[in-house]
């Protein structure tokens, strides 16, 4: 049975992470995905969004149609898509190597999180990552 990672192990990685891959970004300036990739780029991170329909700038970022295509190392896979849309994605993440997987609120996918940690990346299901982020760092 999936057990999501520790309050300490989920601040360390918010607390050295990087570069956080959007997948599923919005351009909406109304949707859960593109506020919460705002969020993440106020909190410091620079954000990658991963969307095969954008083709202009979110955020001031340049959108991917692929995480593939994205040249610099990824920390976080930060996945808004539903839960049965969820296993492409992280076969596509385990190519690129990302130390974490983090499935929003409600999206739950235990066959995609198994084959994330039989490549020994973290996974994080069902949890928004600007609510930790504030939990668990302060909001800092």
């Amino acid at each position: 049975m999936f057990q999501n990672p520790s309050d300490q192990e989920r601040k360390e990685l918010l607390a050295t992470a990087k570069n956080i891959a959007v997948v599923g970004c919005s351009n909406n300036p109304e949707r859960t995905s593109y506020l919460i990739a705002e969020a993440l780029q106020k909190a410091g991170y620079r954000i990658f969004p991963v969307n095969p329909n954008l083709t202009e700038p979110v955020l001031g970022e340049r959108p991917y149609a692929s995480l593939d295509e994205i040249a610099e190392p990824i920390d976080i896979v930060d996945v808004f898509r539903r839960s049965e849309a969820v296993l492409p994605v992280v076969e596509e993440a385990v190519k690129v190597k990302p130390r974490a997987i983090w499935m929003q609120s409600g999206v739950v996918n235990e066959e995609a999180a198994r084959l994330a940690q039989e490549y020994g990346i973290m996974v994080v299901m069902d949890r928004c990552i600007k609510v930790d982020h504030a939990i668990l760092l302060g909001g800092k």
